[in-house]
């Protein structure tokens, strides 16, 4: 059957989408235009109900203020848009209320900027109470500013924020009184559910389990190495924002010691501020990590841009720099010959970079042996007079392995250890 047969027999199709990515000269922080309009195709197929028809670069020498484009190319774009029948154009950036407005007008659809795709993506994504709470709460932080969209999130049947449009959903008028409203509650609603999170991090932190926090752009394959690693089976599709709640899980290291591992939301560059601020206490986990695994699709022709934007987002969300952090190169699989064998050289002479496969396995053991040492707690050298008496106590220490040297004198044996603080506790219980 065919897709036009599918959608004469399942009632309406797929919104007809069309993304812009503006390439402005004048804008000195621009990104290089052809990944940036791939990752702006990639966020659009994100949603199940958007149908991708067309996508194109846009150069500008700078904004125009209430247009965004100059008179000729809305023009020309409007022929395209029509001839494509259109129901949505994306725009690969920020377009102000009036510039939306006036190019609604223009061309007769509807229009949503990189904030509101991403705003609806996390909210056809997240699952959890507090996922849910934080979308809605940086969705109107957003529409606070328009007052010309619904938000009919607020009472929706499906995932996704109302901005995108669908069947059967009222369309209600929001004023600021309104949505000031909702925000209160909204974040009152949050205060209760952080009060929870922080009672449940609270009890784990009776278990003296470090956590172990997987972070990095999304698609990178945080969630498929998460999966390998504990045997979950966290949502995994080559497709961005694929994992938003947190999920956790236990996990042991070749040494035997016991960790937690985060999965997180995956980062993205842009990311609309309502939301970094929003995802702050689902994040949270990022911040009270003990050790950070950043996992970087080395692939991806971008792979360098992608790690500043990474670490750009760490940093706004306070995470401190005494944190021990892997970087974990992954889709190493996917690169071949030269490239893969210079990589593979950059990576062995720096001591925190891992190559690996989190799809095939490869480089998986290696991983997991530097989590265990990055996680190791501080070890110092003492000398132990130890009487022959205290067998136990000498066997004690040789199960330990941490004897360096040792030597037979008259009364008994002069150890020299290596430990840490809680083994020499144990050692003195015994």
């Amino acid at each position: 059957m065919t897709s036009s047969e599918l959608t004469d027999t399942d009632g309406p199709g797929p919104t007809r989408a069309f993304v812009l990515h503006p390439d402005i000269r004048a804008d000195r922080d621009r990104r290089p235009a052809g990944p940036a309009l791939e990752e702006a195709v990639a966020l659009a197929a994100a949603l199940p109900d958007l149908q991708v028809v067309g996508a194109e670069i846009v150069g500008l020498p700078r904004a125009q203020p209430g247009l965004l484009f100059g008179t000729g190319k809305i023009a020309e774009l409007k022929t395209r848009i029509e001839a494509a029948e259109v129901d949505l154009v994306l725009i690969d950036g920020p377009v102000s209320p009036v510039q939306q407005r006036n190019l609604e007008k223009e061309w007769g659809v509807k229009l949503l900027d990189r904030t509101g795709l991403i705003l609806e993506i996390f909210a056809d994504r997240a699952a959890t109470r507090e996922g849910v709470l934080q979308v809605e709460l940086a969705a109107l932080s957003y529409q606070r500013t328009r007052l010309v969209r619904a938000w009919t999130h607020l009472e929706r049947q499906r995932g996704g924020l109302g901005f995108v449009g669908g069947p059967g959903e009222t369309q209600i008028e929001a004023d600021r009184r309104a949505i000031d409203d909702a925000i209160v509650r909204i974040r009152r609603q949050l205060e209760k559910v952080v009060k929870t999170r922080a009672l449940h991090r609270a009890s784990r932190a009776k278990v003296p389990y470090p956590v172990v926090a997987l972070v990095g752009y999304t698609n990178a394959g945080k969630s498929t190495l998460f999966n390998r690693l504990t045997g979950a089976e966290v949502l995994v599709k080559d497709m961005l924002f694929a994992t938003l709640d947190p999920t956790m899980r236990s996990l042991q290291l070749p040494d035997g010691a016991e960790v937690i591992l985060s999965d997180t939301v995956g980062f993205i560059s842009d990311l609309p501020t309502q939301l970094v601020a929003a995802f702050r206490a689902t994040l949270e986990e990022v911040l009270e990590a003990d050790l950070i695994v950043h996992v970087r699709d080395i692939s991806h022709p971008d792979s360098a841009a992608q790690a500043e934007d990474v670490a750009a987002i760490l940093a706004d969300l306070g995470v401190s720099s005494e944190v021990p952090q892997l970087e974990l190169w992954n889709k190493i699989d996917m690169v071949a010959g030269e490239a893969r064998a210079e990589l593979q050289a950059i990576a062995d002479r720096r001591e925190e970079v891992f190559t690996l496969s989190a799809l095939t396995g490869e480089g998986i053991d290696t991983v997991l042996e530097a989590m265990g040492q990055a996680l190791a707690p501080p070890r110092f050298a003492e000398v132990l007079d130890l009487p022959y008496a205290e067998g136990r106590k000498r066997a004690w220490l040789h199960e330990e392995g941490v004897i360096e040297a040792e030597e037979a004198g008259e009364d008994g044996y002069r150890i020299s250890v290596n430990w840490t603080a809680r083994q020499k506790q144990a050692f003195g219980a015994l």
